[in-house]
C-alpha cells in the first residue's frame, strides 16, 4: 500500500488548520486566549468525567446512563466555565473598547484564567479519593473540613500521602502548561474596527450570559434538572467538583438554625419536650441513632392498601365553600361530606416546598429553606417514600410541569421516589400552561398511571402535585362558568381546579385501583398570606379529606398540622413500622392538650393550641395570647415547649439525625 500520496495532504490539512487558528487568535486579540482556555477547560472536565464514568461502570452502565451523564455533564460545564469566563470577557472587551494599558489586561487575564483553570483542575484531582470516602462529589462536607484545619491537615498527611502528592504533581503540571499556553496564544491587540468590537463584546456577553444560565426555562440550571437517576453517585458524576462544592457552598448560606434567632436550647432538652408532646411514651423512644424514631402501630390491620396524594396548589380554606370560603369548590365541598374531612386544618408555611416538607417526611417547620432544597437532605433524609419502598410499595410523582423546579426531583429521587412522571413523560397533553400541562390533563395522567399499576401485586404510593391554580392562572377555555368576568384570575383557576378534581373523581370511583387506595386531598398552602399579625394565621387555615373504600365519612374539627398527615395516613393504609416523624395519627385519641398546629412565616414561628396562640420571633421574648391569662410557671412551660418544637427540626437537620 503506497502511502506517499496521502502524507502531504496530511500535512497540508495539518497546517491549514493551524493557520486558521493562529489567524483567528490574531484577529480576536486578547479575546482569543480566554476561547483557548475555554476549549481546554471543557475537554478537561468532560475526560475526567468519562474517566470517572468508566471507573464507576458497575453504576453508570447498569442504567445505561453514561450517555445522559455525558451530556447533563457539558450542559453543567458549560455553565460553570461561562460564570468563569465572563469578567475577563467583561474586562477585555472594555479594554479592546477604550484601547486601555495592554500589560495591565496582560497580567489580570493571565493570572485570571491560569488560577480559574487550575482550581477546575485541583477539585477534579480530588474527586476519586472523594468519591471513595463518601460516594459524592466534593460538597459541603469539604467546606466543612476547612473549619479545622489542623486536624484535616494531620488526617490528610497521615492516611492519604500518595493522594496529596499525585495532586500536587498534577495541580504543577498543569500550571506549567497553561502558562505556556498562554504566553505562546496571547495577543495584545486587534484589527478589528470599532463597531466590530463593539459587535463581538455583545455577541461574547450574551453567550456566557446565556451559557451560564443554561436553558431558556423558569429557572436557571441546577442539580435538580439534571438529576435522572436514583442512584445519587450517577446524578453527581453530572455535575463538575467545582460546580458540586460552590452550589453546596451556597446552600449553606440559607441554612441558618432556628436556634440562631429564637435562642439556643440542649438538643437533650429540646428533643425531651417535643416528645412528651407526642402522642407517645418517652421510653417508645428507643433508637439513639435516629432519636425521634419510634415504632407505630397501624389502626388498619388488613391488606395494605395503596396511597396517593392529591396536593392542591395555593388552595387556601378562603377558596373552599365548605369551610366558610368562596363557593367556588362544588366538587371538594361534595367529596368532604364523603370521606374523613379535616376542617380545622393548619399549613405549616407559606411555599410549595415546605408543604411538601410536611406531606412527604413530617418534618417539622424551621426558619431555613425547605428541606427539599438544602444540602444535607438529599439523600438518606427521612420520606414516606422511601418508608413505603422498603414496604415492597411503587413509588411515585406525578407532576404537570418539569419537576426539577424547586428542587423536587433531585430530593425525590434520593430519598425513596423511583418513579418520576413529570410534563416530558406525559401521554397527551390538550392544554399547556407557563406551568405545563393543565390539571385535567395532569389527572388524566395520573388515572392511567394508576390503573396500569393495580394491575400488578405491588401496592403504590404516588405524589400528584397540581399547578393550575398558579399565576398566570391559566386554563382551557369552556370548562367552567367563571366567577370573576376576566377568566385569569385567582378565583376562575381555582374554581377550574376544583372541576379538574372532580372530574378524576368520577373516573377513579369506577377504576380498578378505586377500593384499594386511600386518597388524600390537601392544598400545600394559602395562595397569599398578609397582614399586620406576627404570623397571619387565618391564612394557613388549608383543607385536607381522606377519602377512599372503607373511610368513614365524618368532619373531625380537631386542631391539626400538615404534619400529623403522613402518620395519619400510613395508619389507614395498614402500614405499621418504625419512622421519624412526630406528627399524630389522627386515627387515635389525641388528648385536647396535645393538638396543635405549628407554622413558619418568614422568621417569626406560630404555636396555636385550643386555649392559646404563642409567637416566637428573633431576638425578642416570646409573646403569649390566650383566652385566659396563664400563670407564670405555666406560661414559661409553655414557652419552653414552643421553643423546642421551633429549633429542634434544625438540630435533626444538621445532625443528620432524621432517617
Amino acid at each position: 500500500m503506497n502511502f506517499s500520496a496521502t502524507a502531504p495532504l496530511n500535512n497540508t490539512s495539518t497546517y491549514s488548520v493551524g493557520f486558521a487558528i493562529k489567524k483567528l487568535t490574531r484577529l480576536l486579540g486578547p479575546v482569543g486566549i480566554i476561547l483557548h482556555f475555554y476549549v481546554y477547560a471543557l475537554v478537561l472536565l468532560s475526560i475526567s468525567r468519562l474517566a470517572l464514568i468508566v471507573w464507576q461502570a458497575e453504576r453508570t452502565l447498569a442504567e445505561d446512563s453514561w450517555p445522559q451523564i455525558l451530556l447533563n455533564g457539558l450542559r453543567i460545564d458549560i455553565s460553570v466555565l461561562s460564570y468563569l469566563f465572563i469578567i475577563p470577557v467583561l474586562v477585555t472587551c472594555i479594554a479592546l473598547f477604550f484601547n486601555s494599558n495592554k500589560e495591565t489586561l496582560r497580567i489580570f487575564i493571565k493570572i485570571w484564567l491560569i488560577t480559574a483553570v487550575t482550581a477546575l483542575v485541583f477539585f477534579e484531582a480530588i474527586t476519586p479519593t472523594f468519591i471513595l470516602e463518601y460516594d459524592l462529589r466534593p460538597n459541603r462536607l469539604f467546606i466543612e473540613y476547612l473549619i479545622y484545619p489542623k486536624e484535616v491537615c494531620a488526617m490528610l498527611f497521615t492516611g492519604y500521602k500518595v493522594e496529596i502528592i499525585s495532586c500536587l504533581i498534577i495541580i504543577a503540571l498543569a500550571i506549567k502548561f497553561l502558562t505556556k499556553l498562554f504566553n505562546t496564544h496571547w495577543q495584545a491587540s486587534t484589527n478589528l474596527p470599532r463597531k466590530y468590537k463593539a459587535a463581538l463584546a455583545i455577541v461574547l456577553i450574551l453567550m456566557c450570559a446565556l451559557g451560564a444560565r443554561g436553558t431558556l426555562q423558569h429557572r436557571p440550571i441546577n442539580p435538580a434538572m439534571m438529576a435522572f437517576s436514583t442512584d445519587h453517585l450517577v446524578n453527581e458524576l453530572t455535575l463538575n467538583s467545582l460546580y458540586s462544592t460552590l452550589f453546596a457552598l451556597k446552600q449553606m448560606q440559607l441554612e441558618m438554625s432556628s436556634a440562631d434567632f429564637y435562642g439556643d436550647m440542649p438538643f437533650e432538652e429540646a428533643l425531651a419536650q417535643v416528645q412528651q408532646a407526642s402522642n407517645l411514651a418517652p421510653e417508645q423512644y428507643l433508637n439513639k441513632e435516629v432519636p425521634t424514631q419510634a415504632f407505630h402501630q397501624a389502626s388498619y390491620k388488613g391488606k395494605p392498601k395503596n396511597i396517593v396524594i392529591l396536593l392542591q396548589e395555593s388552595l387556601g380554606a378562603r377558596y373552599v365553600g365548605a369551610l366558610g370560603g368562596l363557593p367556588l369548590s362544588p366538587s371538594l365541598d361534595k367529596l368532604m361530606t364523603e370521606g374523613w374531612n379535616l376542617t380545622n386544618l393548619y399549613a405549616t408555611g407559606t411555599r410549595s416546598v415546605r408543604g411538601i416538607e410536611a406531606i412527604t417526611t413530617g418534618f417539622l417547620p424551621t426558619t431555613s429553606r425547605s428541606v427539599v432544597k438544602l444540602g444535607k437532605s438529599q439523600n438518606n433524609f427521612f420520606t414516606i417514600a422511601d418508608f413505603l419502598q422498603k414496604q415492597n410499595y411503587h413509588t411515585q410523582f406525578i407532576y404537570g410541569g418539569e419537576s426539577h423546579f424547586d428542587n423536587m426531583k433531585s430530593f425525590f429521587l434520593g430519598n425513596g421516589f423511583a418513579d418520576i412522571v413529570d410534563h416530558p413523560k406525559f401521554n397527551k397533553i390538550a392544554f399547556e400552561g407557563s406551568w405545563g400541562a393543565s390539571d385535567e390533563d395532569l389527572y388524566i395522567q395520573a388515572h392511567q398511571e394508576f390503573t396500569q399499576l393495580a394491575h400488578n401485586d405491588q401496592p403504590f404510593f404516588s405524589l400528584v402535585f397540581t399547578s393550575s391554580n398558579h399565576t398566570p392562572y391559566e386554563f382551557p377555555d369552556g370548562k367552567i362558568d367563571l366567577y370573576d368576568k376576566d377568566k385569569n384570575t385567582r378565583n376562575n383557576a381555582a374554581k377550574y381546579a376544583d372541576y379538574a378534581l372532580g372530574a378524576f373523581f368520577e373516573k377513579a370511583k369506577k377504576s380498578n385501583y378505586w377500593e384499594n387506595t386511600i386518597f388524600l386531598i390537601v392544598a400545600d398552602h394559602d395562595s397569599r398570606v398578609a397582614g399586620a399579625e406576627l404570623v397571619p394565621i387565618q391564612n394557613f387555615h388549608i383543607p385536607a379529606v381522606f377519602i377512599g373504600e372503607g373511610i368513614e365519612a365524618k368532619k373531625d374539627i380537631r386542631l391539626t398540622s400538615q404534619i400529623d398527615l403522613a402518620p395519619t395516613l400510613l395508619s389507614l393504609a395498614g402500614i405499621s413500622g418504625d419512622h421519624p416523624m412526630l406528627g399524630h395519627d389522627l386515627t387515635q385519641e389525641i388528648p385536647d392538650n396535645k393538638l396543635r398546629a405549628l407554622m413558619q412565616y418568614d422568621k417569626n414561628f406560630a404555636y396555636i393550641t385550643n386555649t392559646n396562640k404563642v409567637f416566637l420571633q428573633p431576638d425578642k421574648e416570646a409573646l403569649v395570647i390566650g383566652k385566659n391569662t396563664l400563670p407564670e410557671d405555666e406560661k414559661k412551660s409553655l414557652i419552653t415547649r414552643v421553643k423546642a418544637h421551633a429549633i429542634l427540626g434544625s438540630k435533626l437537620y444538621q445532625n443528620q439525625d432524621y432517617k
